[in-house]
């Protein structure tokens, strides 16, 4: 053994056992003194060896916990490399003004229905960019089926995939798992092996294929893969979200299932993820948090969309009046959830101590009186402070203006929900993806560290949220937002909420 290492030893064992050192040391020495020092020379070693035992105990305990920290695996952390969306072709182009037209030519609807459809079409705050597939605007029962569905989720979701794999320069074969989701279209065989097909991917790839799950499907698809990720390092996820509107298009006569007809248009998302080392300074975000709220066990919350037959057996999606409600209870609950992981401290201290009066109040009645007015209110925390930028699911300009009231946003922070209902349509579970496309492309962008709160709602019931964190600055000029006039928007959006003011209040007054 070298000296070096003889050495090296030796200060190992001085810093481990000091005691033991010092005590070698002081038997050679205790023969040369008086009987009476050795005695003291041997209370003071054994006081020392007494401390540095406890030290040598610590020292133990502490190197215990570094191995078990170091044995026990880290889960890698999870990053979103890049998204893309699809933007329809100009001959999907669907304006409002067509609806008549495609109502009275499929045959199926009275004039009270078209009104109807045409009332929900304009109040809802679609525009007239939307698409819809050719099938449904060819305005007949036989253009429907299930290879136009395939058609529609080819011509819709491949493009987006093939923008992906061009902008981050992967290859599908280096895709280790491929997760699909759609509601209402679940082929055999599967979408997800469609893609697989399509792009020839290896045999190696595992696929997975979500249906029935609703418009917060996007979230469940994200949170699936990142788990996937989770268990296997220096790999890639590729999510792709879908709605199918070819396969639900609606000819029967209940107004709560022609709603469907009025809101969803054609659409398409793919995701990729990544725990590669190699992309963790390119990607574009960290998922920080996925929060899942599922009210399947309450029977009103299942039963507020369901899709069914009707009285003429004819299928579609039902959408009843306890929907409004169901979606505020489950808000709030995915909230109540979502807020400590989320919240600074100030927020938290002020709904704990609400939370803490409130309770003191109904066992000690007297006290409501001696407060001041309004401490009693339920404290509704300020996501404001905890998000820079809001995605909220394009369910409808109500949805919206719900949302946008409980949580006090203003025009800015719900334009990405305003603008991705406006030119797409209520695009089911991709929604989300079209709105932080928005805000890449036409607001300031995303800065490094801020932080994007998604919400995704539908049926089950569920609310999930996804809390996502820019790696770094993000900014990118998507195609689907390609000549995008918010001005314009907003001016039309003024217009029909103006006319519809005007509308309740001649409602109320012939009702007075």
């Amino acid at each position: 053994m070298a000296t070096s290492d003889v050495l090296g030893s030796l200060v190992q064992l001085t810093r481990l056992a000091p005691a033991v050192v010092i005590a070698a040391v002081a038997m050679g020495a205790c023969s040369q003194v008086s009987s009476a020092d050795g005695a003291r020379l041997m209370e003071w070693l054994r006081s020392s060896y007494e401390i540095n035992m406890g030290a040598l105990l610590v020292l133990a305990l502490a190197a215990g916990l570094y191995i078990l920290r170091t044995a026990v695996p880290r889960k890698p952390k999870v990053s979103v490399l890049d998204f893309a969306v699809h933007r329809p072709h100009e001959s999907w182009r669907f304006p409002r003004s067509a609806l008549r037209d495609l109502c009275e030519r499929s045959g199926h609807f009275t004039e009270e229905d078209i009104q109807f459809q045409e009332k929900i079409a304009y109040r809802t705050g679609l525009g007239d960019e939307t698409g819809v597939c050719p099938a449904i605007q060819a305005g007949m029962d036989e253009a429907l089926g299930i290879e136009p569905a395939r058609f529609e989720f080819s011509a819709t979701c491949f493009p987006a995939i093939e923008d992906l794999f061009a902008k981050t320069g992967v290859s599908p074969q280096q895709v280790k798992f491929i997760v699909t989701n759609s509601s209402l279209f679940n082929p055999t065989p599967s979408l997800s092996a469609m893609i697989m097909n399509h792009f020839k991917m290896g045999s190696d790839t595992k696929n997975y294929s979500l249906g029935g799950m609703g418009c917060s499907a996007g979230v469940i698809a994200l949170d699936l893969a990142k788990e996937l990720l989770e268990l296997h390092p220096e790999s890639y996820a590729l999510v792709v979200s879908h709605e199918n509107i070819t396969n639900n298009y609606y000819g029967g006569k209940d107004k709560s299932m022609l709603i469907c007809n009025c809101l969803f248009r054609s659409n398409g998302a793919a995701i990729l993820l990544s725990n590669k080392a190699a992309d963790v300074k390119r990607a574009k975000y960290n998922i920080r948090n996925i929060v899942r709220t599922n009210m399947a066990a309450d029977d009103v919350a299942y039963n507020c969309v369901v899709q069914t037959e009707d009285a003429e057996r004819k299928v579609g999606v039902r959408l009843n009046k306890d929907l409004v409600k169901v979606g505020a209870r489950a808000l709030r609950q995915n909230m109540t959830a979502l807020g400590p992981k989320v919240l600074p401290w100030s927020e938290l201290a002020k709904f704990g101590a609400n939370s803490a009066l409130r309770s003191a109040a109904k066992l000690y009645k007297p006290l409501a009186g001696m407060l001041p007015a309004g401490w009693l209110d339920p404290y509704t925390p300020d996501f404001k402070t905890a998000f820079d930028f809001f995605c909220i699911h394009t369910g409808g300009r109500g949805i919206i203006d719900g949302l946008e009231k409980e949580m006090q946003l203003n025009r800015r922070q719900v334009e990405p929900s305003r603008a991705s209902l406006y030119r797409f349509g209520n695009t089911s579970s991709t929604s989300v993806w079209y709105e932080l496309a928005y805000v890449e492309s036409t607001q300031e962008g995303v800065g490094k560290g801020q932080r994007v709160w998604q919400l995704a709602f539908g049926s089950g019931f569920k609310f999930n949220s996804s809390v996502l964190v820019a790696n770094r600055p993000v900014r990118e000029q998507h195609t689907a937002w390609e000549g995008f006039d918010a001005t314009a928007m907003w001016a039309d959006l003024d217009k029909l909420e103006a006319a519809a003011q005007a509308a309740r209040a001649m409602k109320e007054k012939l009702s007075s």
